[in-house]
């Protein structure tokens, strides 16, 4: 939702060979007799992390990692199948904040509080409250964050000065529209706007609920009424559908996180509304646009602010065999010493950030990140999962809502909604199909 770009291709071929990608000679100096499968998104951070484990992490411990990269919504499906079935082919797997307590509830996950506890030097308490909380249920932990994100609006700076364009300190989502017609076609090829579109409940649904959220829309209220086709809903859906048709990407309807990445920094689009978690790919060293990106905090309609909460976080399926080995990965892949390591060899604009308030504190960091670390700290302090929108919910979540059946109810909304970014069929039409999905879910909660 959480993300550099790196050629699919090859990731995916990660995917499809399990281990071949894994680390390749990862016992090395080890003994070999220890090793862990880790399940994964394959968002640039992870990538990194697969490329620095082999050398640094198990010449250290002898613990080799077997890694398998998917897209978000394969990897979102396999990590479902392998840890609801407790088939323990996983020892590990990337879930966010919107998994954890249902992983949690269903008896899926292994706790992780007694680990933190005795690893002093991963300083548990250095944990951002936000993402803390998030990850913890029943007042145990159950997932450790390898990164946070909210979300932001990203522009091009030298584009808006060649325009004579100026971003608002808090933009409107009225105000980006108007920003999107004038910037649309300021160099050849290049669009106003990215914004996904791409079906998916951690794709194109996220952004666009944030649109709903702060344009006085919700996916139910607070008695479990299915508010999918109300006023607010349609009103917030029309806009950004027609925002991304009239002045988006070209091939929109298929646009995730990766598409907008690679076109924001092939020069592609002038603007774009995504997870702050890219900043530190556009900035990266030997990007394109490094230097000519600005960030503004995400656009809003009737509330305050509207970015989302999201972390990319490690969980071990209960199931596991391996519960100390992966403790030892987990401890390691989200700790400071790991963002030392990051900066050290890969730049530090490149830190998984946004999980540890030491971070915020860590000079070099916020150098090399002088560019997007207030704004990504200020996105990630102004979200409020309890309270994203205008009216009171039934269950948390900025972009999603947090119950287990939105993950197919997203999905199925999300395809409509991809379908009407395609011209193939109405916002209202998508948006009456979507209702009758969202009443039947409703029914199961407003009967209890």
């Amino acid at each position: 939702m959480l993300r550099r770009a790196v050629p699919l291709g090859a990731l995916a071929m990660c995917g499809a060979l399990l281990t071949a990608c894994a680390g390749a000679g990862g016992a090395g100096s080890g003994s070999g007799s220890h090793s862990i499968n880790v399940l994964m998104v394959n968002n640039p951070q992870m990538a990194d992390l697969q490329n620095l484990t082999a050398d640094n992490f198990t010449k250290q411990t002898g613990i080799k990692v077997n890694f398998t990269l998917l897209p978000e919504n394969d990897v979102r499906d396999k990590i479902t199948q392998d840890f609801s079935s407790q088939a323990g082919q996983y020892d590990v797997a990337t879930i966010s904040n919107y998994e954890t307590p249902i992983y949690a509830k269903n008896g899926w996950l292994a706790p992780l509080t007694s680990y933190a506890k005795k690893d002093t030097a991963f300083d548990q308490g250095d944990i951002l409250p936000a993402m803390r909380q998030s990850l913890t249920a029943s007042g145990q932990i159950y997932a450790e964050p390898f990164y946070g994100e909210s979300s932001f609006l990203m522009y091009r700076k030298d584009i808006f000065k060649e325009k004579g364009l100026t971003m608002p300190t808090n933009p409107t989502w009225q105000q980006v529209a108007a920003l999107a017609a004038k910037a649309d076609g300021a160099k050849p090829g290049m669009k106003g706007i990215c914004l996904r579109g791409l079906p998916g409940w951690g794709e194109v649904m996220a952004p666009l609920t944030t649109v709903v959220n702060t344009m006085g829309g919700t996916w139910f209220d607070k008695d479990w009424k299915a508010q999918v086709d109300s006023p607010a809903f349609e009103k917030a859906t029309k806009f950004y559908v027609d925002l991304v048709r009239s002045h988006g990407e070209a091939g929109a309807p298929q646009s995730g996180f990766a598409e907008c990445l690679n076109d924001t920094e092939q020069g592609k689009v002038a603007m774009w509304y995504d997870a702050t978690s890219a900043a530190g790919s556009l900035e990266a060293s030997g990007s394109p646009v490094a230097g000519k990106m600005g960030y503004a905090p995400a656009p809003v309609g009737q509330t305050k602010s509207s970015g989302w909460l999201y972390t990319w976080a490690w969980g071990v399926q209960k199931a596991s065999k391996h519960r100390d080995d992966a403790w030892k990965f987990i401890s390691w892949a989200s700790s400071k010493k790991y963002e030392d390591l990051v900066g050290s060899k890969l730049g530090w604009s490149n830190v998984p950030a946004g999980k540890r308030t030491s971070t915020y504190a860590n000079p070099k960091y916020v150098a090399a990140a002088s560019a997007f670390a207030t704004a990504t700290a200020n996105a990630l302090k102004s979200a409020d999962p309890g309270n994203p929108g205008v009216q009171p919910r039934p269950a948390p979540g900025i972009q999603f809502v947090g119950i287990p059946e939105f993950t197919d109810l997203g999905t199925q909304v999300s395809q409509q909604i991809s379908s009407a970014i395609a011209g193939k069929t109405s916002v209202e039409k998508a948006l009456k199909a979507s209702q009758v999905l969202a009443e039947k879910v409703a029914a199961k909660y407003d009967a209890k």
